[in-house]
C-alpha cells in the first residue's frame, strides 16, 4: 500500500514539476515576444520578396504567397502598435484628446485579425501578451512550412529585376497588387484547351481609382507577356454599344508590336468606364474569334460587376487594401528609410491618420507629402484633426472607398496651417485622369499647395487642381475640379 501511495505521489510531483517548467518556458516578456515577432516577419518577408522575383505560374503557390503577405502586413501592424504604445508617455495626447481615449489605442481596442488558425481577435496592449503569443504561433506555423515551399519556389526561373535600391522607392513601384499581376500573367501565358473557345477573356473589376489601369499596365509591360504576344492593343470607351468590328479596331491604340515575330497571337485590353453592352460584346467577340489567331487573349476592366459573366476564367476583383496593408504602404511613404520606432508619437498619429483615409491612394500621397514637409507632432495632430473633419463633413465610413463623382468638401486651408477663424473652404467636384501625352494641359496648382496654403495667389470660383502625378505606369495625372466657397455654417 505504501509503495502504491509513494508511486502516486511521485507521479503527481513529477507532473507538477513538468507543468511548472512548461509555464516558466512560456513566461516570456513582451519585449522578447516582439523580438520573436520581428524575426518571424523578416523570414516571411524574405520569402515573399523571393517569390516576387520569380516567374511563379502555379495558382496554388500564388495564393499561398498572398496569405503570407496578408499575415506579414498584420504582423507589422501589430508590431508598430505595440512599440508605439510602449514608448509613449501616459500624458501624451493625440488630436486634442488623451491617447487612452483614442479609438486606435491598442490597450482599449480589439483588432479583428482573422487567420487560417481560427484566431478571432488580437488585443494590443501593454499588459496583454496572450494574443500576441497566439499570433506568433500563427507565424511560427507558417514559417515551419516554408522549407518545402522554398524548394518548390526555387524551381521557377528568376525574372530580370532592377537593382534592389529601386524597390525602396515606394512611390515608383506598384504596391499590393503583385500577386494579382502574377495571376493575370499566368492566365495570359496559359494555352487554351482544345475544343474550347478561341479567345480567353479575363475580367478585372474594381471601383474607381482602385488601380485597375495600373495593374493592367504592369501586366502588359512584363517581358514574358511581350514575348508571348507580338501585338498588344488597348481600347478605352464607355460600353462598346456604338462600336462595330471596324470602328473598334480603329479606336484601339497599339501598346506593343513586334514586327519581326512570326507569331500572330494578340492581346486586346478593353477598359470600360461603364457597363458592358451585352449585344455589342457578343458581336465583338464573335468577330474577334474569327479574325484573331488561336491563343489570343482579352483583358476587360470595368467598375461594374456585370463584366464578370463575360469571362472565360475567374475574374480578378480589386478592392481597398486592408487596414494593415494600407498602414504599411502609408508608413513607407511618410517615414521612408527612417525607423518609425524612433518616433513613437508620430507613428501613433500616422496610424490614426491612416484609418481616416478610407484606403485612398491619392489621399495617402497628399497626406504623406504634407507630413514629410513638417515633421512635428503638433502639425501632424493638426493634419489629423482636419482629416477627421473632412471625413465628418463628407459622411464617409471607415473602410469605404468613396466615389469621386459626387461633390464634397476639401480641407480648409485656413484651419490646416494658419490657425485662423476664417472658415473658407473648397468644394471638390468631378475628377478625371490625363495620360502623359497631355502633360502640357496639367494644372500648375497642386492639392498639397492648396491644403497647406502655400500657393501664392489663392484662386476664386471654379478651377482645376493636380491632386497627384503618378510616377508608375501608366503615369496618370489625377486632376480634380475645385470651387472656392464661403462656408457660412461650419457646424454642418
Amino acid at each position: 500500500m505504501e509503495t502504491l501511495i509513494s508511486a502516486v505521489l511521485g507521479d503527481i510531483v513529477s507532473r507538477a514539476i513538468s507543468i511548472m517548467v512548461e509555464k516558466c518556458r512560456e513566461q516570456t516578456t513582451a519585449e522578447e515576444d516582439l523580438q520573436r515577432l520581428q524575426q518571424l516577419l523578416l523570414r516571411i518577408s524574405a520569402v515573399v520578396e523571393e517569390a516576387g522575383a520569380r516567374c511563379v505560374t502555379n495558382r496554388g503557390m500564388i495564393r499561398q504567397v498572398s496569405m503570407m503577405i496578408i499575415q506579414m502586413f498584420r504582423g507589422y501592424y501589430l508590431l508598430d502598435s505595440f512599440k508605439s504604445t510602449q514608448k509613449k508617455t501616459n500624458d501624451e495626447e493625440v488630436s486634442g484628446s488623451s491617447f487612452a481615449q483614442s479609438k486606435f489605442n491598442p490597450a482599449k481596442r480589439f483588432r479583428r485579425l482573422s487567420s487560417y488558425t481560427q484566431i478571432d481577435s488580437i488585443v494590443v496592449g501593454r499588459g496583454s501578451t496572450k494574443e500576441l503569443k497566439q499570433f506568433i504561433l500563427v507565424l511560427e506555423s507558417m514559417v515551419a512550412d516554408l522549407k518545402e515551399f522554398s524548394i518548390f519556389l526555387m524551381s521557377y526561373p528568376r525574372m530580370y529585376r532592377q537593382p534592389y535600391g529601386s524597390y525602396l522607392i515606394l512611390n515608383k513601384c506598384m504596391f499590393g497588387r503583385q500577386m494579382e499581376r502574377e495571376e493575370a500573367i499566368s492566365f495570359l501565358l496559359q494555352d487554351e484547351p482544345l475544343g474550347g473557345g478561341n479567345l480567353g477573356v479575363l475580367p478585372i473589376v474594381g471601383p474607381e481609382l482602385i488601380g485597375k489601369s495600373t495593374l493592367v499596365e504592369h501586366v502588359c509591360d512584363d517581358e514574358r507577356v511581350r514575348k508571348h504576344f507580338p501585338l498588344i492593343l488597348r481600347y478605352i470607351g464607355s460600353d462598346l454599344k456604338d462600336e462595330t468590328a471596324i470602328t473598334f479596331r480603329d479606336h484601339c491604340l497599339i501598346k506593343h508590336q513586334n514586327i519581326a515575330s512570326t507569331e500572330e497571337r494578340a492581346l486586346v485590353v478593353i477598359e470600360l468606364l461603364g457597363d458592358v453592352d451585352e449585344g455589342a460584346w457578343k458581336r465583338l467577340l464573335q468577330t474577334s474569334e474569327r479574325c484573331m489567331a488561336r491563343g489570343s487573349k482579352i483583358i476587360i476592366t470595368s467598375r461594374s460587376e456585370k463584366i464578370v459573366s463575360v469571362g472565360t476564367t475567374e475574374a480578378i476583383k480589386l478592392s481597398c487594401l486592408s487596414k494593415e496593408a494600407y498602414w504599411y504602404f502609408f508608413k513607407m511613404l511618410v517615414f521612408g528609410s527612417t525607423d518609425p520606432e524612433e518616433h513613437p508619437k508620430l507613428t501613433s498619429i500616422a496610424m490614426e491618420l491612416a484609418l481616416e483615409m478610407c484606403g485612398s491612394f491619392i489621399f495617402a500621397y497628399v497626406a504623406a507629402t504634407l507630413l514629410r514637409e513638417n515633421p512635428s507632432a503638433r502639425f501632424w495632430c493638426r493634419v489629423l484633426r482636419q482629416a477627421r473633419e473632412y471625413t465628418k463633413k463628407n459622411n464617409l465610413v471607415f473602410g469605404e472607398y468613396h466615389e469621386d463623382r459626387m461633390s464634397r468638401y476639401a480641407w480648409s486651408t485656413a484651419e490646416t496651417l494658419r490657425g485662423s477663424e476664417n472658415h473658407e473652404l473648397f468644394l471638390i467636384h468631378h475628377s478625371h485622369q490625363n495620360g502623359p501625352a497631355s502633360r502640357g494641359e496639367v494644372p500648375r496648382i497642386t492639392a498639397v499647395e492648396l491644403v497647406s496654403g502655400t500657393w501664392s495667389a489663392m484662386p476664386r470660383g471654379k478651377f482645376e487642381v493636380l491632386s497627384w502625378r503618378s510616377l508608375i505606369p501608366p503615369y496618370y495625372n489625377y486632376v480634380y475640379s475645385w470651387e472656392f466657397v464661403q462656408n457660412k455654417n461650419t457646424k454642418t
